[in-house]
């Protein structure tokens, strides 16, 4: 028979790491909240979640790069939001947080997960920044758990 391994949203003990921009904060500070709910709803406590803010997307890996080094956490989740704008600027934030975030989790072999919201506009950034289920931040927080338990598991 074979083996199937896979994580599960019991993180009573674990530890997480959230580096959230505040640039688009009216956006960002949603995809925080429902995180944080996703955080506790699955059982990690207060004392075991620590969030780092920063300026904007383009610091989110340098910010959970720390994170990730200090041995402390069992999984890191970046969250931010970058809006097309009329310049190529867009391009570049995303193309180097995406990169810089995927990068950490190999180099740290914790998990470490993207809720950064690369939009075409600000229609769509509400839309995946709101109070339900289609919460990114919550969707992203939930990942990180799974993660999480399925590296113990490994």
């Amino acid at each position: 028979m074979v083996e199937i391994i896979e994580g599960d949203q019991n993180a009573q003990g674990l530890r997480f790491g959230v580096v959230v921009s505040r640039f688009n904060d009216f956006i960002t500070s949603n995809l925080l909240t429902g995180a944080l709910d996703a955080f506790k709803e699955s059982g990690v406590a207060d004392d075991d979640l620590k969030v780092v803010r920063v300026p904007g997307a383009f610091e989110v890996p340098q910010a959970a790069k720390k994170l990730c080094s200090s041995g402390s956490f069992d999984a890191i989740v970046g969250l931010g939001c970058v809006i097309r704008g009329e310049t190529s600027h867009f391009d570049y934030i995303c193309n180097e947080a995406s990169r810089g975030i995927g990068q950490l989790g190999l180099d740290f072999n914790i998990p470490v997960l993207f809720g950064v919201l690369t939009t075409e506009n600000l229609e769509q950034a509400v839309a995946r920044s709101g109070p339900d289920s289609s919460n990114k931040g919550r969707e992203t927080a939930l990942a990180a758990i799974e993660m999480a338990t399925l590296y113990k598991k490994l």
